[in-house]
């Protein structure tokens, strides 16, 4: 769990699901997940397996539960587009390396 504020007195209360797996996370694993929102909490699960298209659309037509799905793929754009702002501890704890190759033009 995290907040935007030291004592976690203001909303939106962030909580977080990871799963480290190789199969996709279905809908019925997402409204567990769901089920622990409070109205102004905001919910994020990580799946290294993905999510079956059942949980992405359950994820994608809530009204109440705001829930964003981040799978493999997004997790290291996530962590390539923000790795500058973190100090040298924390990048260290995800060690990855840039590999660079040529592609024919196209």
């Amino acid at each position: 769990m995290a907040w935007n504020d030291p004592l976690g007195t203001r909303p939106p209360r962030i909580k977080v699901q990871v799963k480290r797996d190789q199969s996709a996370v279905n809908a019925a694993v997402l409204r567990s997940f769901m089920a622990l929102l409070g109205d102004n909490d905001v919910g994020i699960f990580v799946s290294t397996g993905g999510f079956t298209r059942d949980a992405e659309e359950e994820a994608r037509t809530q009204q109440s539960r705001q829930v964003t799905l981040i799978n493999l793929e997004r997790l290291f754009e996530l962590w390539i587009e923000h790795i500058e702002k973190l100090d040298e501890e924390t990048r260290d704890l995800f060690p990855l390396k840039p590999i660079y190759f040529l592609a024919p033009e196209g």
